[in-house]
Parts: structure tokens; sequence; C-alpha cells
């Protein structure tokens, strides 16, 4: 499966029909896995589906499946009767609150998968340049988990009110925030954290709220959860949750009525991702943007030429078939079954013939998907990772 390609959906939901342990964890665990994975963090290094190997996929990959998986999780633990597909677009269409947001040309698009593939791959995108910066349009993938939250609530009253994500935001905001500022020395982890989150938010003139306020906007466990795992996020930037900052987090907790193991649960899990991804998460570097660029482009090209490699060695392989059919049709009449997978694959070796010289130009790695996603039927079958097979 590749989810930079186009099919990646209907492909996934054909392996969950088969795979029912995803769907009949509890909403806890489920929680728990994604945070373990890096979503409620922002920093997605696995994913929540163990049947799906991560080594193979970006870091974006990975973002747009968990983020799917928990949206459907969370319909197919709802009691909603709006199906699944419908339910998700008409809910992102309701949050749409941008006039000129890039979001208006997508949902001008016929309403099937292929269309909530472009909804997910836009909203997990981060773009800083000075177009996007005019429509306010800014992702963290951090609060993506805020989009769960609203769906969740969506399908629960067939309607989402704009105050309740305003609401949310702010909370968030308010507690981050005050972790944040209340340090005497601010690490630079701290101040992009600080501007990201700011950036990131829906509403860009959220009113100042007081503590106590953002802590009644929080009312489901859920919402309990994941800010108090935000505000446990913003308090390890200087890689270690001293007792001053534990103290805040176990005060926070205490308001959120949250047992004490929940809060314990949640300082042990940062401590542990961070421990174990400090080294691969962009904002706890020290590198510029030029190595950031670099080390990212370098992280790319060695996955795609993994994953094509084995694709190409799955063509290979698939031909052997051919040249044992084309002997055979020397001695004998060839099967109707035989003949078409001969055609099938004369047509499939054509086809790489132009899809190994792409892959062996300078830079030809970074082409391949290109054209995977612009001429999917120009490459052979086994670069189709989206294929369903019948």
């Amino acid at each position: 499966m590749n989810p930079s390609a186009r099919g990646w959906i209907a492909k996934l939901l054909n392996i969950l029909s088969d795979d029912q342990e995803l769907l009949n964890q509890s909403e806890q665990s489920f929680y728990e896995n994604l945070r373990t994975t890096g979503f409620i963090y922002g920093n997605n290094k696995n994913t929540v589906a163990n049947f799906i190997d991560s080594k193979q996929l970006s870091d974006d990959e990975i973002c747009k499946i968990n983020l799917f998986l928990s949206l459907y999780f969370t319909h197919n633990n709802s009691n909603s009767n709006i199906p699944f597909l419908e339910s998700i677009i008409t809910f992102y269409k309701n949050i749409n609150v941008y006039k000129f947001s890039f979001f208006n040309f997508i949902f001008n698009s016929k309403e099937d998968y292929s269309l909530l593939e472009k909804i997910l791959h836009k909203r997990i995108q981060i773009d800083d340049n000075i177009l996007i910066k005019n429509f306010n349009y800014f992702v963290i993938n951090a609060l993506l988990y805020v989009d769960i939250l609203a769906y969740k609530e969506f399908l629960l009253h067939n309607s989402i009110s704009l105050s309740y994500i305003q609401n949310l935001e702010a909370s968030i905001e308010k507690n981050v925030l005050e972790v944040l500022n209340s340090k005497i020395n601010k690490t630079t982890y701290d101040q992009s954290l600080i501007t990201l989150l700011k950036l990131s938010m829906r509403f860009q003139n959220n009113a100042h709220i007081s503590q106590k306020e953002a802590v009644k906007n929080i009312v489901t466990l859920n919402e309990k959860w994941y800010l108090f795992d935000i505000a446990c996020m913003a308090t390890w930037s200087d890689r270690v949750i001293d007792k001053k900052e534990r103290h805040f987090l176990v005060d926070l907790g205490s308001k959120l009525c949250l047992p004490k193991t929940t809060i314990k649960r949640s300082i042990n899990s940062v401590n542990t991702f961070y421990s174990i991804n400090k080294n691969n998460i962009d904002l706890l570097s020290s590198r510029n943007i030029v190595e950031n660029f670099y080390t990212n482009s370098s992280k790319l090209v060695n996955k795609l030429v993994s994953r094509n490699k084995t694709r190409l060695q799955k063509e290979f392989r698939q031909s052997k078939e051919l040249m044992i059919l084309i002997s055979q049709s020397t001695v004998r009449d060839l099967t109707r079954d035989e003949t078409k997978r001969l055609q099938e694959q004369l047509l499939d070796i054509i086809k790489t013939i132009p899809s190994l010289a792409i892959f062996l130009l300078p830079g030809g790695a970074l082409l391949l998907p290109l054209f995977i996603k612009i001429i999917p039927k120009l490459l052979p079958s086994a670069f189709d990772d989206n294929r369903i097979e019948n």
C-alpha cells in the first residue's frame, strides 16, 4: 500500500475487512496506541495498525494513515447512521472556516474515496510559504487529534459547532503557552513550539481565557487525555520533566479529574517517546534549515530507492513465469487463463523499459513516484501498491 498514490484508502479498507483486531480494542487502548506512535505529539514514527510496515513509509505517509484510521475507528465506535465516507466529507465541509481555503477546489471533486484522499493529504501538509500565509492556513500535526475530537462531536449530534473547536483550541493554547512561558530559560524548541501552536489554530483570534475557563471547556475523557498529553509534550522541551514541571502536570491532571495512574502513565509515555526519538524530531534538533532539507531529502531518497528496488525485483520474478509460458506455447496451446497472463506480463515488460529508464536517471528515485501518480498506467503492475487483488 502506497499512501502517496491514488487508491490507498480502498486498499487499506480491503485489508481492514480481513483484520478486525484494530476495531475490537477499547477507546482508551486505541488512544494509547496512537500516543505510542507519536500521532498525539505530532511526530508520527509508526502506524497504529500492526499489520502495516512503517519502515518503507515517510512520516507524512504514516501520519496520513493514522489520521484515517483514527477517523475510521471513531465512526465505527459511534451510533451514527451516516455512512463513513459521507460523514467524513460533510464534517470537513462544515469545519472549512476559510473563505479562500485551498480546500474549496477539492470539494468540487466527485465524492468518492479519491476525494477523501485529497482532503487527508491537504490536512497533514505544513506549508509556510507567503501565499498560504495570506490565507491563514497553517497546521501542525500535533493538533490533528482536534479533528478526531470534533468528528466525534459531529457524529454525536449530526452537526458541529465551530465554537466547540474554538473553545477546545483556546484551552489547548492556554495550557501549553502557560507551560512554556513559565520557563525562565526557553530553548529553541520552546520558541518554535510557541510559534507553531499560535499559527496552527484555526481561529487565530482566540480570546484570552483563564486557566479555570480552559479546564472547564474540557469535558470528555478523550479531551482530557489529549489536553494533558499536549501539556506533557510542552514540558519535555529541555529533554527532562523536572520537579516544578511535574508538579504543574500533577496539578493540571487533578483539575481535569484524571486518575493518578493516568497522569503517571502519560508522563512516562512522553518521556519514553521523546527519549527514543529525540534524534529524529526536527524541533528537537539544532540543525539549520539547509541541513534539515538535505537530511529529509536523503531520507526520502533512501525510502524511495528501497521501495522501488523491491518492486523491480517483484517485476523480474513475475517475468520468470512469462518465459515459461512462452516456452510452453511452442509445444502446446495455452489455456485462456495462461494466454491472458501472457498478454498482461508482456505489456508489463514493455512498460518496465521506460520505468527503468526513469529510475536510472539522476534523481530518478524522485521522479518515479511522480510518474506513478500522474501516469499510473505507464508503469508495470508490480509498481501499483494499491491494487486490490481479486
